[in-house]
């Protein structure tokens, strides 16, 4: 301990406190249970008179103890899943702490706690304020009337090496509206188009604000034909998810057969990769079979208004937490779970391996169907 002060430039003394979290402000000290002693008084507390680095703010951040116990798993050479399971948090939790808090690869729990406690006190300082520089910048630009989405992106190309250059739009805007906390001018406020000194709503209270950019159908809006499963043609799809959802199989299931199509999604699952995989997989049946698609609100239906130009079919979107809207397609996907168990890794699945699951659905008869298979029932729609 004596040699590592010394390496560091303090008194050994102030290298144990710091060992054993103990934090000190002039003659009190700050223990980690929450003790507090005035040595200058003697004076002894049991609980902290302030908030301290070691309370436990919320069960969203780590606790010391936590970290704690993340340290003793490095040191006992345990894996990240295994000391996350030890404290009740993700893998990936773990692993962030562990990256940012370590130095020459050894994780200092004391000090993340102290970093932790110090990076969540408001209210902060804008780098507005504190960087002249940036301010500057900023300030050149609204003269030069470029939006401050404009300036925030122009500071990355003109200063690609300087990591200090970076501000949000956000953070400019909040300067212009609150002159007192943002550190810009007065004066500057004239180069925002509107003129505007206040930030106007982009909703009433109470709207609700929609899901995607492009306006969607709601359920309630769709026709008759395909709610009483009359007419055939009418669709319902989801993404069942693989391990920590990076992988994923898109499921298709016909209202009034109950024919299944799986669509392989081997570049991800974002709103473009399932959009291409849809449209590939619709075009694959005969225009009266294409009628529409019912989906939830998941991000990766973005791109809906594109899938329907391509297949000519009107997308449909549940209300939010309404898993019975797609009645059909949830059961499919509880019986897909056979072949496709949670927490697994569906990439390793190919398009044969996909359809051989499909076609053993397709051959299961069904009661609703009268014994008959979704197979049979999709054979006599394409064949009268």
């Amino acid at each position: 301990m004596t040699r590592a002060a010394k390496e560091v430039g303090v008194h050994p003394g102030t290298a144990r406190d710091w060992h054993h979290g103990v934090r000190r402000v002039g003659n009190t000290r700050v223990y980690p249970d929450g003790r507090v002693v005035d040595y200058g008084t003697t004076t002894r507390y049991s609980t902290s008179m302030t908030p301290s680095a070691d309370a436990v703010i919320s069960d969203r951040y780590l606790c010391l103890d936590q970290r704690l116990a993340i340290a003793d798993g490095r040191v006992n050479k345990l894996t990240l899943t295994a000391i996350a399971a030890g404290i009740g948090k993700d893998k990936s939790t773990v692993s962030r702490e562990i990256r940012a808090h370590s130095v020459e690869g050894t994780y200092l729990p004391h000090q993340a706690h102290r970093d932790a406690a110090a990076a969540r006190a408001r209210p902060k300082t804008s780098k507005l304020v504190t960087d002249p520089a940036l301010r500057e910048q900023v300030e050149l630009g609204l003269e030069r009337k470029l939006s401050p989405e404009q300036i925030s992106n122009r500071l990355v190309k003109d200063f690609p090496d300087d990591e200090s250059m970076r501000v949000s739009h956000e953070t400019i805007y909040k300067a212009l509206y609150f002159q007192a906390r943002g550190g810009l001018k007065r004066e500057v406020q004239t180069a925002l188009r509107t003129g505007r000194t206040r930030r106007k709503p982009q909703r009433q209270p109470g709207q609700r604000q929609h899901r995607f950019v492009e306006e969607m159908i709601m359920i309630s809006e769709r026709p008759a034909e395909a709610d009483d499963r009359a007419v055939p043609g009418h669709w319902e799809g989801d993404l069942i998810m693989g391990e920590n959802n990076r992988s994923a199989i898109a499921t298709l299931v016909e209202r009034t057969t109950r024919y299944t199509m799986l669509v392989h999604l081997p570049g991800g699952h974002d709103a473009e990769q399932v959009r291409d995989g849809l449209i590939a997989t619709m075009k694959t049946l005969p225009g009266h079979l294409r009628g529409s698609l019912t989906w939830d609100q998941g991000c990766e239906m973005a791109k809906h208004k594109q899938f329907s130009i391509a297949t000519d079919m009107a997308v449909y979107f549940c209300d939010p937490h309404s898993p019975w809207q797609r009645g059909t397609n949830e059961n499919t996907n509880g019986l897909l779970r056979q072949y496709f168990p949670k927490g697994t890794d569906l990439s390793i699945h190919g398009p044969e391996d996909l359809e051989h699951v499909a076609q053993e659905l397709n051959g299961r008869p069904r009661k609703t169907l009268d014994w008959d298979t979704p197979a049979e029932r999709l054979r006599d729609l394409l064949t009268t």
